[in-house]
């Protein structure tokens, strides 16, 4: 049994969500997703795993269908709203979905993937109800795919179990009750909006608002209006409402202010909080973030806590259940508070990649999930130094943390934001280079500022070249896309 939905029944009547102006309750999710999920039975038992593909924005609709693909036994194969026909295309065809939910607004766009999959428009479906088969725990519960840095995006299975233990986890970490209120901004095909949010949220009784689409002026709305005291993001987001914070008037930004000042808890992840950041929003709201770390294979394996102290570029500990270990590149365990890579075990790592044996095999090592992510642990407490292949670059036989060095150029006035890499070098092997984005007020970089950055690092984290941008190149979740930016520096 899903103990996900099961749970749900025990808050019948409390609001669950809030979407479109609309308040729904955990009984019309029940309901809802029950009608969604006989009709994809059609008269079957049990979907015995068919893959089941959905596009809709986050919403009361898009957690009825996902919960109706669990409930009649089918595998959940999110899809990003941002992403182009050719990403869609591709999930399509490698999960081979035997069904495709979708809702009006994404009717033209999936068109041409009709001739593959059986379209479904959610509006369409009326009130049907027939017997829901008997899930398993342990049967595939989730298709999500990774950003494909290299190769073709890999579909990461998880279990239903797999899940519940990371559901578990958070809802202990983090202190969850019926009584959170949580506004999610996030896109709902990665683990920190599905799980982090939306998952816990309902496992808890509590009740998750969804924003239609992401505007600063309307997130400070809703902080205003008291109805939310949890807010998880990544730190685009946050970087973006300081700023307006920043251009607001004096009294507007006390009472803005005096509104986050009553949260129970705020969250960044899914990429590297800057420390410059984390500063700013206490100052502002209060809160100091909560940072953790995680990623699609697994969901979270380490957090700062919620009672105690959180360490500004640290991510924390192991969470209860989790073990992790720092291996060094001849594969041993590290204890000595050198750099090594990430790897870890428990109940929330994920199964496999979809149709992928090697590359899950490989992925592995006695047990044990390679992350890729280099990292120092003092005291059982981590900090995350990037990942190997992109954050973690090799100059003249020096490991230079790119992450380390962005935090040094952040703290200059003439920056707005950056990012650091490193490209192939016949001397060196790599050496540093920086994208910068300069605040409004340069348009060009001025002379006082490499003598500055100079004086801040060692002289082998110095970065050889820059390039002034707009923006930095970014996925759907606001994290830098470093390969993207290497490019752009081997295009020069």
């Amino acid at each position: 049994m899903i103990e996900l939905i099961q749970r749900a029944s025990k808050h019948a009547d409390r609001q669950a969500i809030f979407s479109n102006e609309n308040s729904y309750l955990y009984k019309d999710l029940l309901k809802r997703s029950s009608q969604i999920a006989s009709k994809l039975l059609n008269g079957k038992l049990d979907l015995n795993g068919d893959r089941i593909a959905f596009i809709i924005d986050p919403s009361f609709e898009y957690v009825a269908v996902q919960w109706a693909i669990w409930r009649a036994g089918g595998v959940a194969v999110p899809l990003c709203t941002k992403h182009p026909l050719p990403s869609l295309e591709y999930v399509i065809d490698d999960t081979q979905a035997k069904a495709l939910i979708y809702v009006d607004n994404y009717s033209s766009l999936i068109a041409p993937l009709l001739n593959k999959t059986t379209g479904i428009k959610e509006e369409s479906i009326r009130d049907v109800q027939s017997d829901l088969p008997d899930v398993d725990p342990l049967r595939n519960a989730m298709i999500l795919y990774t950003s494909g840095t290299t190769g073709k995006p890999k579909g990461v299975v998880s279990t239903h179990q797999n899940i519940e233990a990371q559901i578990k986890m958070l809802v202990t970490a983090w202190e969850w009750s019926p009584e959170d209120r949580i506004l999610n901004v996030l896109p709902l095909h990665h683990v920190h909006g599905i799980i982090n949010v939306v998952s816990c949220a309902m496992w808890s009784g509590a009740s998750c608002r969804f924003q239609p689409k992401f505007d600063e002026a309307s997130i400070f709305d809703v902080f205003k209006s008291g109805k939310i005291n949890l807010f998880m993001a990544v730190p685009t987001i946050y970087y973006k409402l300081i700023n307006f914070w920043k251009a607001a008037s004096p009294e507007e930004q006390k009472i803005i202010t005096r509104a986050l000042n009553k949260f129970r808890l705020m969250v960044s992840g899914s990429a590297a909080l800057p420390i410059s950041t984390l500063e700013e929003w206490k100052n502002i709201s209060g809160q100091v973030l909560l940072e953790r770390y995680g990623m699609t294979e697994m969901g979270m394996a380490i957090s700062n806590p919620y009672d105690g102290e959180r360490v500004p570029g640290s991510i924390g500990f192991a969470l209860q259940g989790m073990q992790v270990r720092l291996v060094n590149e001849e594969g041993k365990v590290i204890k000595d508070g050198s750099p090594g890579e990430i790897q870890v075990q428990g109940p929330n790592v994920f199964k496999e990649y979809w149709e992928k044996p090697e590359a899950t095999k490989d992925s592995f090592v006695e047990g044990w999930f390679k992350t890729g992510d280099m990292a120092v642990e003092l005291n059982g407490r981590y900090r995350i130094l990037g990942r190997n292949s992109v954050d973690i670059i090799k100059s003249g036989g020096h490991k230079i943390s790119a992450l380390e060095i962005e935090e040094v150029i952040r703290k200059s006035p003439v920056v707005k934001d950056c990012g650091v890499v490193g490209i192939p070098d016949e001397e060196w092997g790599e050496i540093v280079v920086a994208g910068l984005v300069l605040n409004q007020d340069f348009e060009a970089l001025p002379e006082t500022f490499e003598p500055w950055l100079k004086e801040q690092l060692p002289n082998f984290q110095w970065p050889r070249e820059y390039l002034l941008l707009d923006d930095l190149p970014r996925n759907v979740m606001g994290k830098v896309t470093k390969k993207e930016l290497q490019k752009q520096f081997q295009n020069l």
